[in-house]
């Protein structure tokens, strides 16, 4: 008895803790904003604005690759001085476009604007917890970011232009600063931006690991997370090994531009003059970077596979076929992506024995990975599809997710790879398999999630118009680079007529820059379907998609504690969907074993006896869960 009048004194408690909360003003509430779902919109935001930029930026370049010495005056009063007099693209200028379109890609777009926006707003409500485990340091995770961005955008109006040395910034390149014009302060800001970003990252993973392990509602055991939560509970764990080994890279880099350290430096020679540099090697560099480089590919397309999983299971009305696999594979994943770094590395005169070894374990990685896929497809077969963008946009990520994967198969051939790496070819691979893939990842998630974002639903015709503009044209643009790196076409190279060998690919490379035009305007349509809808669309039911998850049982538009009173139990698995004898074709996770008529297997006899010791749970178990 005494333990119920306690249990109700602690729901009180927290009813009047979260309804009656302080009011705030507007920078509290909207710019240094603590709470996960305002933190959410801000990365989302931020990461909208630099796919924006680092797009047009790839458009520019191609214009060069596909039409090489066109007239680009009208870009004048935009890129400045970086349109020479004879209004062409300044051939300094080409390489500082693809460092940067490849940075923000990569990393603010499809690290932190995926990620940050997903897991920030769907952790906290999909297992049942107020908010993050500590909102002043999520609400720091993104103003790192933001300062991040802040260094980095500054970085393009500079005199002598941004980093200018691949997205992978090579020394001795990037160590430098008098060995090119993107060398100089383009390059001092390019390290002092991701130094920020990486710290940034790991204030967010910490939070999300945190939150994860601690904050989970009554009922909800490992074995009853959404696929999603395990997805970012596992790139959270992904980036906080990582991401300290680029920061000592860059820190190292930093010394040897500034301080005269020789870490990545020996034997160099600029303009026939011998630096005093000695005993430094490039290949550490490499080393440390593609240890982050290689698993920074799982961080970016682990949350789009977790949200896939969410969004094929709900619109399939079917259980997510393999669920413990599905776990498995994600975890399989993970490991293998820290111990197969060196597959980057082939061409640097690699022993062939070690070579052979990254090459096994690269192969290996095939295995989970094609897991993911066999289960997503088994899912989806005799399913009762409703094809919503979101669905359709899951379905793309699966096709971009099997397609891009066997090209990456013959690259993790080092035989293969050394004769393709510095190819076309492996610009074709990655962006298939994890530029476009994470990037259908994140529009599924915010066609899905929107109307739990802001209480009104996006146009569902204009987004199946741009996912099939986007899907078409994303294949056409990349499909054809598989034959032109076969062909022997080097990246980053300014232009390509005064090759013999490549003036028959010609027009090729003119219809992937008239590709890449097309499908850049395609991503119109959703910006005025996203701002549009945010304010004028129809506005949204509580669970639009007859969903299971715990994020559909809070309010429209969950306000300052997520959950009215107390936060709901769990009872169940989040993939109840079209169970014989129930009678919706969806059974929410809060709904219990007991209370349906259908659940009278000798497994849930179990579960309807668990069901009842739910309810005796002691006064700190009721604090940590409402806190």
């Amino acid at each position: 008895m005494s333990v119920v009048a306690t249990s109700t004194i602690v729901d009180a408690h927290v009813e009047e803790v979260h309804e009656h909360h302080e009011e705030q003003n507007f920078w509290k509430k909207y710019v240094f904003s603590e709470d996960h779902k305002t933190i959410a919109k801000q990365y989302m935001i931020t990461g909208i604005f630099w796919a924006v930029i680092g797009i047009a930026m790839s458009v520019v370049f191609r214009l060069q690759l596909g039409f090489p010495g066109i007239n680009l005056s009208w870009l004048k009063p935009v890129l400045g001085r970086w349109i020479t007099e004879t209004g062409t693209l300044d051939p300094n200028f080409y390489l500082a476009l693809v460092t940067m379109h490849g940075t923000i890609m990569v990393f603010f777009v499809l690290t932190a604007g995926l990620s940050g926006t997903f897991s920030n707003f769907l952790i906290p409500l999909q297992i049942g917890a107020r908010d993050m485990a500590s909102g002043f340091l999520n609400m720091l995770g993104f103003w790192f970011f933001a300062l991040s961005s802040v260094v980095m955008f500054i970085s393009l109006f500079l005199h002598t232009g941004p980093a200018a040395g691949g997205w992978v910034i090579y020394p001795p390149l990037s160590a430098l600063p008098q060995a090119h014009m993107g060398s100089e302060m383009g390059m001092t800001l390019w390290l002092s931006s991701m130094a920020l970003f990486i710290i940034s990252s790991l204030l967010g993973g910490i939070n999300y690991i945190t939150t994860v392990i601690n904050l989970r509602t009554r009922g909800m055991t490992f074995s009853r997370l959404p696929l999603t939560i395990w997805a970012f509970f596992i790139t959270a764990v992904l980036g906080l090994i990582s991401f300290p080994v680029l920061f000592s890279a860059a820190l190292l880099l930093i010394f040897d531009r500034h301080f005269g350290t020789s870490f990545y430096l020996s034997e160099i020679y600029i303009n026939g003059e011998a630096l005093p540099n000695m005993g430094g090697s490039p290949i550490l560099f490499q080393h440390l970077f593609w240890f982050l480089g290689h698993p920074e590919v799982y961080i970016v397309l682990l949350p789009a596979l977790g949200m896939t999983s969410e969004i094929i299971a709900t619109n399939a009305r079917k259980p997510i076929f393999g669920y413990r696999a599905m776990i498995a594979s994600l975890l399989g994943i993970a490991f293998l992506a820290f111990v197969v770094w060196a597959h980057h590395m082939f061409v640097t005169g690699m022993n062939p024995f070690l070579g052979s070894i990254f090459m096994f374990l690269t192969l290996i990685i095939a295995v989970p990975s094609a897991v993911k896929a066999f289960n997503y497809i088994t899912t989806l077969w005799r399913g009762n599809i409703i094809f919503t963008p979101a669905m359709l946009f899951s379905i793309g990520l699966v096709s971009l997710f099997v397609s891009g994967g066997v090209t990456g198969i013959i690259l993790g051939n080092s035989a293969l790879d050394i004769q393709l790496h510095d190819t076309y070819f492996v610009v074709a691979h990655f962006h298939i398999v994890m530029g476009a893939a994470s990037a259908f990842g994140f529009f599924a998630g915010i066609y899905h999630w929107f109307p739990k974002m802001f209480g009104r639903m996006m146009n569902n015709s204009m987004g199946q118009i741009h996912f099939w503009a986007t899907f078409i044209g994303v294949y056409l643009i990349f499909y054809p680079m598989h034959y032109i790196g076969i062909a022997g076409f080097p990246r980053r190279y300014y232009q390509f007529t005064t090759y013999d060998f490549a003036k028959s690919y010609t027009n090729l490379n003119m219809f992937v820059t008239i590709a890449a035009i097309f499908t850049f305007a395609a991503q119109f349509i959703f910006l005025w379907n996203f701002f549009y809808s945010m304010f004028k669309g129809k506005t949204a039911p509580l669970n639009p998609w007859r969903s299971n998850t715990l994020e559909w049982t809070t309010p429209v538009v969950p306000g300052h504690g997520n959950w009215v009173g107390e936060i709901p139990a769990v009872y169940r698995w989040p993939y109840d969907y079209s169970k014989p004898g129930a009678a919706e074709d969806f059974i929410p996770q809060t709904v219990p074993y007991s209370a349906t008529p259908e659940s009278n297997l000798p497994h849930e006899t179990a579960l309807i006896a668990e069901e009842k010791e739910l309810g005796e749970i002691n006064l700190n178990d009721q604090f940590r869960t409402a806190h």
